[in-house]
């Protein structure tokens, strides 16, 4: 009897052990061939945002693999603890650029990320700010509802006594970092009508969809107007279909699966029997999400190749340009030499391992002089919404990312991506540097329009 007893003993405590150790669930769990794949050199550690910021090897794409392998063997859970190690990551892939083994981080991640958000149940804080985020910023008809009272908020003065009480900031900082980031908001950002299709300028070269993005088409309307432009002028047929929504990077880059496979399958149908010879892409983030449908929707059998094709047609308008060659004469941007700095975004950089194409249009226009910044390919800490979530660490990264621009000397920066234009924007007003911001693609619309910027 005694023996019986210390039987079952033994087994309810193994019980509550494996109750307590709770591991990865068994879809798609981060491979542990591509865990083991990391020999722990640490070439990683100077180029991550996080670390650098944080300090602890656990918020470093090494300590975070180290993790993975722990929860995979049954020697840590996925709670809580180990969870605000993964949060912490910027979802740069610096590392992956960097590292000497090819560890495929950025696969990882991306398994971990829905793992945890199945899993590990947020508090009452991060749920709140989690659900503004996910059911307004990917869906832009919703964020267009609150247009006319952010306008007001501006116009009236209110965002500025609020910014300069900073109540909101001590009260609910994650409210205050996106608050923070809030763009001007215009009359352009209440007229989003485009033609199904704009003809090309002389003869057509080819025929090329666009996706015009949430923030983007909301808040960086010039953007796109310019994007049109400057692909109608290269011999370009333009299709916008009417029916596109958002390319899933928000969603997908936190871990939100199912969100981010209804928008994919979504876009893939929009852009389905257009015919065209590419779909082009102004956003750096959105790009590399763009080209990854065939790994978000590698699990469903009828969109699975559907995904794969449609990756394949994208391209980042930049890449684009420079892969077609420019037909039409570029003028100067002002009267006299223009320094500029281009500020590398790090899913275009890191992500599609574009980095040359945007240098070299900027250099076709006359007057230009490309500046190079120190560390440029560090994070400037925007990485989708990140710098709501995590906005202490995205502020110090801001602050580097300005300084290091600002430090070049240049009189105009140039940002390929939404996110990052906010980001930059925010800490440039912060240190009092009165210094325009502009994308890529509208020097290159100025140019060819011959008109001048004003400084």
């Amino acid at each position: 009897m005694q023996l019986s007893d210390n039987s079952n003993s033994t087994f309810n405590f193994q019980e509550v052990l494996e109750e307590e150790i709770k591991g990865f669930d068994s879809k798609n769990p981060p491979k542990q061939e591509l865990i083991d794949s990391c020999v722990h050199c640490g070439f990683c550690l100077s180029t991550c945002p996080s670390y650098r910021v944080i300090g602890k090897e656990m918020d470093s794409p090494r300590g975070r693999i180290y993790l993975m392998d722990a929860i995979n063997n049954g020697q840590a859970a996925l709670d809580e603890t180990t969870t605000q190690h993964f949060d912490s990551c910027l979802g740069c892939l610096a590392c992956v650029s960097t590292c000497p083994s090819g560890v495929q981080y950025d696969n990882l991640i991306s398994a971990t990320r829905p793992q945890v958000e199945r899993n590990q149940p947020r508090n009452f804080s991060d749920k709140i700010i989690r659900s503004i985020i996910f059911n307004f910023f990917p869906y832009p008809k919703r964020l267009q509802i609150f247009l006319p009272l952010l306008w007001v908020y501006q116009q009236l003065g209110i965002q500025k006594l609020i910014r300069g009480t900073g109540l909101l900031k001590r009260l609910f900082p994650r409210l205050a970092a996106m608050e923070s980031i809030l763009p001007q908001i215009t009359l352009k950002s209440f007229k989003q009508t485009y033609p199904n299709v704009i003809p090309a300028q002389g003869k057509k070269r080819y025929r090329v969809g666009m996706v015009l993005g949430c923030v983007q088409r909301l808040f960086f309307s010039p953007v796109n107007e310019a994007t049109v432009r400057v692909l109608t002028a290269n011999g370009c047929e333009v299709v916008i279909p009417k029916t596109q929504g958002c390319c899933a990077a928000l969603p997908a880059h936190q871990g939100q699966e199912k969100q981010a496979q209804a928008l994919a399958k979504q876009m893939i149908d929009s852009f389905a029997n257009t015919d065209v010879d590419y779909i082009i892409i102004n956003a750096a983030g959105c790009g590399h999400t763009l080209k990854e449908y065939g790994h978000i929707l590698a699990d469903d059998v009828e969109y699975q190749e559907k995904g794969k094709q449609f990756s394949n047609q994208v391209k980042d308008i930049q890449e684009f340009l420079a892969e077609i060659e420019l037909t039409t004469p570029l003028s100067p941007l002002t009267d006299d030499d223009l320094p500029l700095v281009y500020q590398d975004a790090c899913h275009l950089l890191h992500g599609q391992k574009i980095s040359l194409q945007p240098r070299q249009l900027l250099k076709q226009i006359p007057g230009i002089i490309l500046k190079e910044p120190i560390d440029a390919a560090l994070c400037c800490g925007s990485a989708g919404v990140y710098n709501m979530l995590q906005p202490e660490v995205a502020d110090e990264l801001g602050q580097q990312k300005v300084s290091n621009l600002t430090n070049t000397g240049a009189k105009l920066i140039a940002s390929p991506n939404p996110g990052c234009s906010l980001q930059i924007k925010k800490h440039l007003n912060q240190q009092g540097k009165d210094i325009k911001l502009m994308h890529p693609i509208e020097l290159l619309d100025y140019s060819i329009r011959g008109d001048k910027i004003q400084l």
